[in-house]
């Protein structure tokens, strides 16, 4: 019998890592939240910029990222900006510690989504780019977009 494909809906995507960082590699991790956390991401009230992941005691935590309080939230309602933790097998936290003590890389979170109902993070290890990288990378997207528009007007 084939096992059915759990749908997968993005809530957000990070574009500022991908115009600040090369990412190397990329994992899948789950997140420890909270019910009114849940509830203000599945209606994209999310942001994953200047959030980061760092190792503390032998696991992984996620930082910087908002979440906004849940409108219909009482007096329990979530800290926007707390730290969470990052669930990922031991085996992969230490292929990650060595990649970021060694060669130098950051983690950042891409994108952030819901896996049927479970919310998931992709993290990137990434590699920082320089000046002149992102001025090469706004140049061939202005030429993308000349191609396109030369393309439409035919």
């Amino acid at each position: 019998m084939p096992e059915k494909e759990t749908p997968i809906h993005n809530v957000t995507t990070n574009r500022q890592a991908f115009y600040e960082y090369f990412v190397e590699s990329s994992l899948e991790t789950g997140i420890v939240l909270t019910g009114t956390e849940i509830k203000s991401i599945r209606e994209g009230k999310v942001n994953l910029r200047g959030a980061y992941a760092r190792m503390r005691n032998g696991e992984l935590w996620l930082e910087g990222m908002h979440i906004a309080p849940y409108e219909q939230g009482t007096y329990m309602n979530h800290e926007p900006l707390r730290v969470r933790k990052l669930l990922v097998h031991r085996r992969q936290l230490h292929n990650l510690a060595d990649q970021v003590q060694v060669k130098g890389l950051a983690l950042v979170p891409l994108k952030l989504y819901l896996k049927g109902s479970i919310v998931k993070v992709e993290l990137g290890v990434c590699r920082g780019k320089k000046l002149y990288d992102k001025r090469e990378d706004i140049a061939k997207r202005e030429v993308q977009r000349d191609i396109a528009r030369a393309m439409r007007r035919g």
